[in-house]
């Protein structure tokens, strides 16, 4: 009995040369669909249309092509069940022994801006899923392929099956769960893209949380290791997508972490700006007229903490920077290009991890997902600063205007520091920086002491908090080192009392209504 294979695929690459070799060294009779069986005709290989093999047309502008009990009957029947094969013998239905079948591009399909939700729906596939499910449902004695990647592993297994038969029995099965991760990962994209384009959804999906959350990425690599070395990890996802690896080693979990940290950052600024950070922290950050002299105030904040830091900036990395950054050991650096000089300088250092952000330094997700025991917790992205028109000046001395431009440099920092948070900062550079401390005030101190191991003065500086002073303490502890200025959410109980202690030392405050807390 003849060996029949039903190839009907979207994505064609690969699929001439693979036919050819399953028609003519293994044996195979080709069974296709549409286009897919016009290019292998039009490549001389013998292909039969699977309404002829059925018996049935496509109907329906196809539509209705291969969802018939001769196709379906063929991948499901049991070659172990004497009464599956009486049943396919007395009813015509051929055995088919390997399906290829890729999907309609629907994912691709509604990327597109502007794409019609006709348009949509006419790309969700139907008798695709249906043929690899029942295929891979059946994988003991059908083998099913969805990745054209995989061509070369079956030809492989299937010229060893005569002496390693165990080989292509574990290739099945390897193939059938991809089939349902594939089948699966489809679905998602079409229950988001339809709550998306709901006239009428309930209340949790109009604020983008629907009733059921599904979540699907593709394996983008494993990991060495997680956080740790006795940790696994693995990385999912369109990373690559957004940064492409110029040189350097491969890129860690904590890398990962750190990058997507820094990004966040510096897309909040537009004029030339440095940042340095260490544990997704920023340990430096600056805005000048060049980015040479940005690197240089952001460094002067802390010259110890940035050993092997992240360093990101948002224009060209030139040769001058280069040079500079060079100077220090540096584990990642991000630009969203580097010029010729640059590269030649910092090539020397063949571990130096250079990224390119492809999709620009301001690109972030709309939501973020973070696990917890037993689940998931999903929130939108921290984007906006505030209503900064609304910001309230609640002390009787306003912030001047250099103040105040200070003070939202600061406050855009801040956002991005572990709480408890504090800034310190003097025009657009940062001067000391208090991260991740149980109490508000051991984070002002923390600031403080770094600006004075850095030999920088606070006097005449602004601070920042990223949530409210509970207490006047905190507030004090500035002053104490020399800030004119600060500025917090407010709302807290003993609000009075903080910007009574404000006055008292003839500070400025400024409260944004708006809190920063990071995790």
């Amino acid at each position: 009995m003849a060996k029949l294979a039903l190839l009907s695929v979207s994505d064609k690459r690969g699929l001439v040369a693979f036919a050819r070799e399953l028609a003519d060294r293994h044996g195979f009779t080709l069974l296709s669909t549409g286009g897919t069986a016009r290019l292998l005709a039009e490549a001389g290989l013998p292909v039969t249309e699977v309404g002829r093999h059925t018996g049935f047309p496509e109907i329906m502008e196809g539509r209705v092509k291969t969802l018939h009990p001769k196709v379906h009957g063929g991948l499901l029947c049991r070659r172990d069940k004497a009464e599956h094969l009486a049943q396919a013998a007395a009813n015509g239905i051929d055995l088919i022994d390997l399906v290829v079948v890729n999907l309609y591009p629907f994912e691709q399909t509604v990327a597109k801006p502007d794409v019609a939700f006709e348009e949509a729906i006419e790309n969700i596939d139907i008798g695709g899923p249906s043929m690899l499910r029942s295929a891979a449902k059946n994988h003991e004695s059908v083998t099913v392929v969805c990745d054209p990647d995989d061509y070369a592993p079956v030809l492989a297994a299937l010229a060893a099956e005569a002496s390693a038969p165990e080989e292509l029995a574990r290739l099945r099965r390897t193939l059938a769960r991809k089939v349902f991760q594939r089948t699966a990962a489809y679905d998602a994209a079409i229950a988001r893209y339809l709550e998306s384009q709901a006239e009428a959804p309930d209340l949790d999906a109009l604020a983008g949380f629907p009733a059921r959350l599904t979540l699907s990425w593709p394996r983008a690599q494993t990991l060495r290791y997680g956080e740790n070395p006795h940790q696994r990890a693995a990385l999912y996802g369109s990373f690559h997508e957004h940064f492409q690896q110029l040189q350097g080693k491969e890129l860690s979990y904590n890398n990962l972490l750190d990058i997507t940290a820094a990004t966040q950052l510096i897309g909040e600024f537009t004029r030339p700006t440095v940042a340095i950070l260490k544990h997704t922290n920023p340990c430096g950050v600056a805005s000048a007229d060049s980015l040479v002299a940005a690197w240089e105030q952001a460094y002067a904040t802390d010259r110890q903490a940035p050993f092997g830091g992240i360093v990101i900036v948002n224009q060209t990395l030139d040769g001058a920077l280069a040079g500079a950054i060079a100077e220090i050991f540096t584990e990642v650096i991000i630009a969203p290009r580097f010029s010729e000089e640059a590269l030649a300088i910092l090539g020397r250092k063949k571990n130096l991890r250079l990224m390119v952000a492809r999709e620009g330094l301001q690109a972030d997700a709309l939501q973020e997902v973070r696990s917890v025991i037993g689940g998931v917790l999903l929130q939108d992205t921290n984007r906006t600063l505030g209503k900064v028109e609304e910001f309230k000046v609640v002390t009787r001395r306003a912030p001047s205007p250099v103040e105040m431009a200070s003070l939202l440099f600061a406050w855009k920092v801040c956002k991005h520091v572990k709480s408890n948070a504090i800034v310190y900062c003097q025009g657009e550079r940062t001067l000391g920086v208090g991260a991740g401390q149980m109490a508000r005030v051991d984070s002002s101190r923390i600031a403080v002491w770094k600006a004075g191991e850095a030999g920088l003065s606070l006097q005449g500086s602004v601070v920042a908090s990223e949530a409210l002073f509970p207490f006047p303490d905190g507030l004090l502890a500035a002053a104490d080192a020399g800030a004119t200025a600060a500025i917090q959410p407010g709302g807290a109980l003993r609000d009075a009392e903080v910007i009574a202690a404000a006055d008292a030392r003839g500070m400025a405050m400024v409260f944004t209504g708006c809190r920063h807390f990071k995790h």
